[in-house]
Parts: structure tokens; sequence; C-alpha cells
């Protein structure tokens, strides 16, 4: 079946945009409403609202969630009919009462608005916007439909789909509620689809997001590179751990990077049969109409529609097609350009956006909560809303690399997906150059590539792999295996050189005229595994003559370790160079699952019909989305304490590398010490990607103790493990939080979904995750517009709070504002582990059960880790004493 390029444009021709596809009711026309608004009569002064705040308020949304039982109202506050803008509170109305109040109202609305009627119209409006947008002009600009203050014009050759126009009042950073004029306009560069703010009395735009998130994989906090770890060898996807969806009975069969497998570094690909899930998308995944069969045999159903825009043009593009036994098994060679192997790219994004789709369905980002589907199969929700997915786009002038976007618009509009290619690896690029073929030390390893430029002789390795034996120089001096005298013979050898005394160039002279075919250098300048990699590169020297053999820079930790096994073994080993080839960022499922996350915070956040309420100062909707990320890529051998990197196949970093973030999720605060006090830090931590991940690395800890107290289940869609508990209650916090929700009020929803679904059983490992990342029980959140006024806090609720009455003991506790202590894990079965990332000096630990006996004594010095044993004891309740100079402190811990 042939793509149809004029089907898309019909199809987006004929939009009409979502705030003209839904109404608001009034407050008192439901029973909830009803409910919701004698709450708010009782509790205005709660909230510091007046009467007059909460007198004219309209129900935007009703969605019942399965889980928590509880129906989610989102109400919008107005003055006379007109919304202001963002003011969305959340509401959770379980049994005939308000179960949770998240409120975002703005009080004082009297004192706050000057002028009721608008200036300019909403025809001017789109045309100012226009201007300060440098959109172009505007041609046949008509009005399409009206509804009192709502409007909706055609695209008028600067919008790719029909523009919203309604009246709102937004509240400028005085306090001031202005009148004007909310629009949205899909550019058609494909690159932004603003949403402004118009001043309907001056006509100045004074006020600008965009829906579509650009992931901004360049940004300088990004530019991390790994270190080369232990030798490693890429898995197979383990179905025993990852079971599969129930299948649909299509025949459709997908070789993918299959999860929880991350990328190419990860494993190889699984031929993959009927994987659909009968629960989310019953008719399979190529299915629009809800009859048996599909109506595409292209990577194109009811979820998701995959397709390639090299030429960035933003049109229909190739889709590869299964024919009609949906047989999407193509062949991949990586060692070629991306376009050579479109077929593998273009089927593993659509597997990616699909499994998206059903896993976390199950959790509740269903229809009646606006996830992406055609057809909603009858089970609420507007539909017409999948997923346009882009991939190798070449979309811009100059093309763009390392970066992906994804584009989410209210309910019932397709958001869109636009995965970028990535940089081939280039000089200075830390990369599993090195693979040791034999013995004890055998696996791949990190090394840098100095390619000649950049101020360097020296010649890197090629596309040709060079393989030999290594041997260490010899130049008899005091230090001989510097090589910064003549060498013994090293004939068809690899040699290996220390790094020392002389430069670069004489080592790998002297290596060269003694008949070498490559230079290792080992870095022994650096011991601690994370050399400066950039002095490799730019080092200079004339040599006669020119040097020919190629070289690599290994760190101290891996090259000493390659030269003790070679004392008692030959030791053979495979120099690669790095691959000339651009990276396809579709294959990298981390990168399209964080995409795709993007739409599920966006849709669950303040309800689906609205598109604008991750904008605060300090959102977190990139932690969001690299937590949904690593959810789906989680196995039973996740060590948590060492943390795993977000990304690390797309930048070309060895699989044990930091990612993209400014550090790896995880929960030792050795490797990621971030907390919430330094999402103040400008230089530090960008915006919105540094705060979204020091959200993220709150999310990863609270994943770590949920699978630490519940185990882990293989089975994502059906599981009861601790994984499968944390999914569901961060799917269910969402629905719970106000729109632009900050670091306070995320925490506070995810302890109400806790309250919700297990009456509170959890509320103290909770509070255990958040205060010891800072999010305690004085932390502030300070003003929505800043991000530099943020107060962290250590502090837990009083074990006495009746919010704990149901939930285990606690195992934090705070002795001082400034430190921390973590005992964990409680209950344990085994030893438990005592934390802090201040150093607390010399303490002494006792163990004392509950008949007051000591039955442990240990001294140490409290920093960092330090175990306790416990195997030995008998199951019951202990006391723990932590005494030093600065610190004493007790815990009681269950050991079962």
């Amino acid at each position: 079946m042939k793509n149809n390029y004029v089907a898309k444009l019909l199809f987006l021709a004929g939009l009409v945009f979502t705030s003209m596809a839904y109404s608001q009711s009034n407050l008192l026309s439901s029973e909830h409403g009803r409910t919701i608004q004698n709450y708010l009569n009782q509790n205005k002064e709660k909230f510091n609202l007046s009467v007059s705040d909460i007198a004219d308020l309209a129900i935007n949304q009703e969605v019942f969630s399965k889980s928590t039982k509880v129906t989610h109202v989102y109400v919008s506050q107005q003055y006379q009919g007109i919304p202001v803008f963002n003011a969305i509170s959340s509401v959770a109305v379980k049994n005939n009462a308000v179960f949770y109040y998240a409120n975002n109202f703005v009080d004082n609305l009297n004192q706050r608005v000057s002028t009721t009627t608008p200036q300019i119209t909403a025809e001017e409006a789109i045309i100012r916007a226009s201007s300060e947008l440098n959109l172009g002009a505007l041609q046949n600009l008509e009005l399409l439909e009206k509804t009192n203050n709502k409007y909706v014009f055609s695209k008028a050759a600067i919008s790719k789909s029909n523009i919203p126009v309604q009246l709102v009042y937004f509240k400028n950073e005085l306090g001031s509620l202005v009148l004007s004029w909310d629009l949205s306009i899909q550019a058609l560069n494909g690159r932004n689809w603003y949403s402004v703010r118009i001043d309907a009395v001056t006509g100045n735009l004074i006020d600008e997001t965009d829906w579509i998130v650009a992931c901004n994989f360049d940004d300088p906090n990004h530019q991390n590179h790994g270190h080369a770890g232990a030798a490693y060898a890429p898995k197979e996807a383990n179905f025993t751990l990852f079971k599969e969806a129930v299948s649909v009975s299509d025949g459709a069969q997908y070789n993918v990077f299959a999860l929880p497998i991350e990328s190419p570094n990860h494993g190889s690909r699984t031929l993959l049969v009927e994987p659909a899930n009968t629960q989310a998308s019953p008719y399979g995944w190529h299915d629009t109409n809800g009859v048996a069969g599909p109506e595409f045999t292209i990577t194109r159903g009811n979820n998701v529609w995959a397709m390639e825009d090299r030429a960035g043009t933003d049109v229909i593009g190739y889709s590869p097609d299964g024919t009609e036994t949906l047989n999407f098994d193509f062949p991949l060679n990586l060692n070629q350009q991306p376009e050579g192997y479109e077929d593998v790219s273009i089927t593993n994004l659509f597997y990616i956006n699909n499994v998206m789709h059903d896993i976390w369905y199950q959790y509740g980002f269903d229809e009646p909560s606006g996830n992406f589907q055609s057809n909603n199969y009858g089970n609420g929700g507007l539909g017409n809303d999948f997923v346009y997915a882009d991939a190798q786009d070449g979309n811009g002038s100059d093309g763009s690399l390392n970066n992906a976007f994804f584009g989410t618009p209210p309910e019932g509009n397709n958001p869109g997906m636009t995965m970028f290619l990535w940089s081939p690896p280039g000089a200075g690029t830390l990369q599993n150059l090195v693979t040791v073929n034999n013995g004890s030390f055998a696996g791949s390893y990190g090394a840098v590539n100095p390619a000649a430029g950049n101020g360097s002789n020296l010649p890197g390795i090629g596309t040709t792999p060079v393989t030999a034996d290594v041997q260490l120089v010899n130049d008899g001096s005091m230090s001989p295996t510097l090589g910064c005298n003549p060498v013994a013979d090293l004939t068809g050898k690899i040699a290996i050189i220390r790094r020392g005394t002389c430069t670069f160039v004489e080592k790998i002279q002297n290596a060269q005229n003694a008949g070498a075919v490559a230079v290792i250098v080992v870095n022994h300048n650096n011991p601690d595994n994370d050399p400066n990699y950039t002095e490799y590169v730019n080092m200079s020297g004339e040599t006669t003559p020119p040097l020919a053999i190629p070289s690599v820079f290994m760190n101290n930790t891996n090259g000493e370790a390659l030269i003790a096994a070679m004392q008692n073994e030959t030791v053979n080993v495979t120099l690669q160079g790095p691959s000339p080839y651009f990276i396809d960022g579709s294959l990298d499922n981390m990168i399209v699952a964080h995409e795709y996350g993007h739409g599920i915070s966006n849709r669950l956040t303040g309800g689906a019909f609205q598109a604008n309420c991750l904008t605060n100062a300090t959102q977190m909707g990139e932690g969001w989305s690299d937590w949904f990320a690593l959810m789906i890529t989680l196995t039973a051998e996740e060590d948590y304490v060492a943390g795993r990197g977000m990304v690390t196949y797309s930048p070309g970093q060895p699989v044990d590398g930091i990612g993209i973030r400014n550090a790896k999720y995880a929960t030792d605060f050795s490797v990621n010490g971030f907390t919430y006090g330094d999402t103040n830090s400008e230089r530090s931590i960008s915006q919105p990607h540094g705060i979204g991940f020091i959200w993220g690395t709150m999310l990863y800890d609270l994943t770590a103790a949920y699978v630490e107290k519940y185990g882990f289940d293989a089975d994502i869609y059906n599981g009861t493990g601790g994984n499968n508990k944390v999914m569901q209650l961060v799917i269910d916090a969402l629905k719970l939080q106000p729109c632009n929700p900050d670091f306070i009020e995320a925490r506070d929803a995810i302890l109400a979904a806790d309250n919700a679904t297990t009456g509170g059983a959890d509320q103290c490992l909770i509070w255990e995750v958040f205060a010891n990342r800072g999010l305690g029980l004085n932390a502030s959140g300070g003003s929505k517009a800043s991000r530099t006024d943020q107060v962290q806090d250590f502090s837990m609720p009083d074990d006495t709070d009746p919010t704990l009455q149901n939930c285990t003991s606690l195992s934090v506790d705070q002795y001082d504002q400034s430190n921390l202590i973590k005992v964990y894990p409680n209950p344990t079965y085994n030893d438990i582990y005592i934390k802090t990332n201040t150093s607390l000096g010399p303490v002494t630990i006792t163990i004392t059960d509950i008949n007051g006996r000591q039955v442990f004594s240990k001294q140490a010095d409290l920093y960092g880790t330090v175990t306790v044993p416990m195997q030995n004891l008998t199951s019951g309740m202990y006391i723990l004493n932590i005494s030093g100079k600065s610190v004493s402190t007790n815990h009681k811990i269950i050991k079962n």
C-alpha cells in the first residue's frame, strides 16, 4: 500500500482545532461540580480565595481513573465568562467528596482586571503574531467558525493547521490580569508550534511558548562522555525477564531492538510476532476502523504513522511495506549511512511508539485521559490524534543533528515526533576502540582516536581494523616503558607505551622505527579512570619520516590492567577506528521513549484539553520523559547504586557512559549528588533539561526504593512488582497535580496518589526518597516565574504525623539541615547500609534488640556507604544507633 501525500494534506486541511471541538460546562451543572463548589465555599480562606474568585468556574474535563477510583475534574477559573489563562485546578473526587485539591486559581480577580473589552480583533491578533514571529505574509485569512469569544481561522499560508483564537486573561509579571487573545500557529517549518498571547488592548505579544519540545542534545550540559568501564558484551533481549504483551492475531512481525534493550550497543534485534497488546490495541497496530483486518500494510496504524523525512519538508515520506503478511523483517548493516537501512529505522520507530502507547495504557494513559489514537473505539476522548513520527529527518536549512522534537497539541489534534541523525563519532571522543581478543582481560575498552587535525600530527585508526599481538616497549632507559629513546624490535606488534617525559610524536616515531603496526598510549597521569582526553588530540611535532602507524589513547585503569595481563599470556588486540557513519536516533529506544514521554506528561497535566501546563520556570517535563525511558528499559539486573547513563548510543559513548545529562541516574551520591537546591544554579544546571534531570533523579531513587521493597516484575504490562507500582503511582500523580506544578506540588501529588491507592502504605518511603534529595517537609518552591528561589530541606514529617500512620518506620533521620543519613533497605532480609554524602567523622554504630540487649557494635568513619551485617540476627525489630561528635541518631530497623 502506498503512502498518500494528498491524504495527509487533506487531513491537515480538515483539522478543526480542539478548542472548538469541546465545550466547557458550568461548575454547578454536574454533581461533581456541585461537590467541588461546596468544598471551595467552605475552604476558600485556606487557599486565599474570595467569593468572587470562585464565583465563575467551569469544568474543562472529567476523567475517571480505574486505579485510584477517583474522578479527576479539571476546573477553569473565569472572570465574567472569560477564562484566566492556565488558572486550572485539578480536583479529585472520590465517594462524592473532594479527595484531593491542587489549587491553581488566581486570587483577588476583581483587583487584577482592568478591562473586559478588547480594542483589537481576533483577526488583528493573528496579524500581530505573524509579524512578531516572522512567519511571512498572510494570504486569504478567513473566519471559519465562531462561538462566543472563541474563533477558528484558516491557515492563511502561515500555519499547517487552522488557527484557533480565544479571549483570555493573562497574568503578567506584575500580577495584573491582561485581557489577551490566546492563539496557536503551527509554523510551516515544522520546528515550531507557537502558543502566544497578544494584548487585546495594545496588540503587543506578551507571552509565547512552543508546543514542540526540542530536546537540544547539543546543549553544553549534554556534552558529557562516559568512562571506559569493564569489558562489555552485548546481550540478547531476555523475554523471560520482559514478557511480551498479549498478542493480537494479525500475523504481524517486526525485527526490532526489542525492549528492554536500549540500542544496538546493548544487544541484538529480535523478531517479534504479534506484539500488540489486546487491551490497548485490540485490533493490532495497523488498524484504524475497529474491524478485524489491517487497513495499512505500511508502518501506519491507529497509534502512529512512521515515515522518513530526510528532505525535511514535513510531508508524507516513505514508509516500509510489510505486504499483506505484515512482515517487517528487514536486513540491517550498520556499516553504512542510515539511509541504507531506513526500513529497519522506521520499523523500530513504529515499534517503540506503539509499545509506549500499549505499556502506559495499562497505567492510565488511555482514551479518556487523552492518549494518542486515530480511533478511540468508543472508549471516550476525541480520537483523531495518532502520532506522526518522522525518521532520519533533515528539517531546517542547515539540516538538524543530535536532536529530537515532540509537539503536543490539545486532545483531538495530532502530535508530531521528529527523530534526527547524530554526528559520526569524532576525534577526542571516548569510544570502544580497543578489543582484547583473548585471555583474562578479553573484552572491549574505551579509548580515544586522535585523528589528524586540531594541531595533531597523530594519525588515528581508519576504517580498516588493525589486529596484532601487543608488546610493551623497552627503550633501555631508567623508564623503559615511556619509549622516549629508540626501542627494541616491535615488528608486527601493537606497541604499548606509557605516557610521560617526551612528546607523543617522539614515542610513536620510535615505535614506528622499531616495526610496530600501531600504538596504544596509556595515560598514567590520570589514575582515576577519567582522563582529560582533549590533551591527546592537540599534540604537534615534526617527525622524520612522517608518522604512518595509527595510535589510540587509553586511560590508566584499563591500560595498566592490559599490561598486567600481558605478563603471563600472549594478548591479541584489535584496534577499530570510529565509524564514519552518522548514527540514527530512531534506533536509540531511550530517545524515542523520551520524546513520547513529553506527550504523556503534557496530556495528563491539567487535563488533555490543555497544552500549556508545563511552562513554568521549574517545570520538570524532561525529568518525566527520562524516567519513562528508564522504566521501559529496566531489568532485574539494574544497579541503582552505580546507576545508568541517559542515552549513550547516539552520542557515541560506551554503554557505561555518563549519557547526556549532568550525571548518571544513580542513588549513590558520589555518582549523582544533585539535590533540589541545585535547581537554582543557572551556571551548572540548564533550563529545562537540567532542572528536569534533578526531578528525574528523584523519580529514579523512588523506583529503586519501590523495587527494593516490592521486588521487580518483568511483566511490564500486568506485573505487581515495585516497578509496576511506581509506574502506576507516577501516572496517577500526573493526573492529580495542578497546571504548571512545581517540585513541591508534584511531590504532593505522588503522596496523594499513594493515599488514593493504598491508603498511605508508602508515605514513609516516598517522604524518605524526596527528603533525601532536599525535597523535604519544609522545602519551598518559590515563585513559579523564577528558577532561582527554590529552598531545599531534608526534614521528614514527625512520625506522629497522622498521614504516616499506615506506613512502616522511617529510615531517614534529619540530624542537621545540611547533612543527611540514609539507612536502607528497611525492612531488610540481610545487611543494611548507612549512606551519607557528607563526612561525619568517627562514629560508633550499635544495634539493640527490643529487650535492650546490644547485639552489634562497630567503629567506622561515616562517609559514603557503611555496611552493617544483620543476616545472623533473628526476625524482629531493632534499634540502630549512630553516635559521633557531629551526629547522634536512632533508627528503627525491621529484620524480616
